[in-house]
């Protein structure tokens, strides 16, 4: 018997890597090839026209060569020079292709219960996220590819919807997206806007909710010694570029600031004790309106004197 005429073997991680992979493969009811549902792969066609222009019907982004939408430049022009609020930032990217980064992962497997050599390795993909000052998940995407590899070499680009992105932050128990982190302009989707992008649904900031004031302004008659409530941006709408211009949007938060308007007799008493406790009585009530907690990211309460 000739070498060739020989059995072959292949070695043993490499027999149990192609066995688990064969396990896994999905199959219909007649034992074949299938896809996740079930449908066998054999005798499908995948030709025909792609979705938004594609000629690829897999996906949407075969001719996408990685630069920035036309329209995010202007946007952040006009919101620098007052002429647009975050309201129409959020909107503009409501319909931008976005690149989500994932990093290469390997996974080891051991088929000898630790006491022998290691099995095969796994190559995967993990989804960036990052930690906000505050400590909340944030999911960082960027607008064009370039801007992705200068903030991590290592990273790769995954085209995207926006508002598919916001579903995998959500996913992910990301509260923020960072467009563009560590680029000259950088803009934070709080996370009522991620909510609404991922809903597909328009956005209004939680300080422009007129039907956010109505039901602030219910809750007066419950506090004593409140006159009236003023919703305004909170201190942290506003965002610095990396050079130190001033945005009026894109920040992390508070985004909210409640002003709230004691009665003039109690001002004019000069009763520090009682302004106390309208400050605390309102803060109490206020954490019982569901509208507050659901449209406003984060909230800063002060007292008018």
């Amino acid at each position: 018997m000739t070498g060739q005429d020989r059995e072959r073997h292949l070695p043993g991680h490499i027999e149990a890597a192609i066995r688990r992979n064969l396990e896994r493969q999905h199959r219909d009811d007649a034992g074949r090839p299938a896809d996740s549902a079930g449908v066998a792969w054999e005798g499908r066609d995948l030709g025909g026209a792609g979705i938004d222009g594609s000629a690829n019907p897999l996906h949407a982004f075969d001719t996408d060569d990685g630069t920035a939408d036309p329209a995010w430049g202007p946007v952040l022009d006009r919101l620098a020079a007052g002429q647009a609020g975050e309201a129409e930032v959020v909107d503009a990217l409501s319909r931008m292709r976005v690149f989500a980064a994932v990093l290469p992962t390997v996974a080891e497997h051991d088929d000898h219960g630790g006491n022998g050599p290691q099995g095969d390795k796994e190559a995967d993909v993990a989804l960036v996220t990052l930690k906000a000052p505050d400590g909340r998940a944030a999911l960082p995407v960027f607008t064009h590819v370039p801007a992705l590899t200068a903030w991590h070499p290592d990273a790769r680009p995954v085209a995207t919807w926006m508002p598919r992105a916001c579903l995998s932050a959500v996913d992910e128990g990301a509260e923020l997206v960072v467009v563009d982190p560590a680029a000259e302009r950088t803009f934070v989707v709080r996370r009522p806007a991620v909510w609404a992008l991922a809903q597909q649904r328009a956005w209004i900031p939680s300080y422009q909710d007129t039907e956010l004031a109505e039901d602030l302004a219910s809750v007066v008659d419950l506090v004593p010694g409140l006159a009236r409530i003023a919703l305004t941006p909170g201190a942290g709408v506003v965002s610095r570029t990396a050079s130190g211009s001033v945005l009026p949007g894109g920040g992390s938060g508070p985004e909210l600031r409640l002003v709230a308007y004691p009665d003039p007799a109690l001002t004019a008493s000069g009763d520090e004790a009682a302004l106390r406790l309208m400050a605390a009585t309102l803060q109490q009530v206020l954490g019982e309106v569901p509208a507050l907690a659901e449209r406003a990211d984060s909230v800063e309460i002060t007292v008018s004197r």
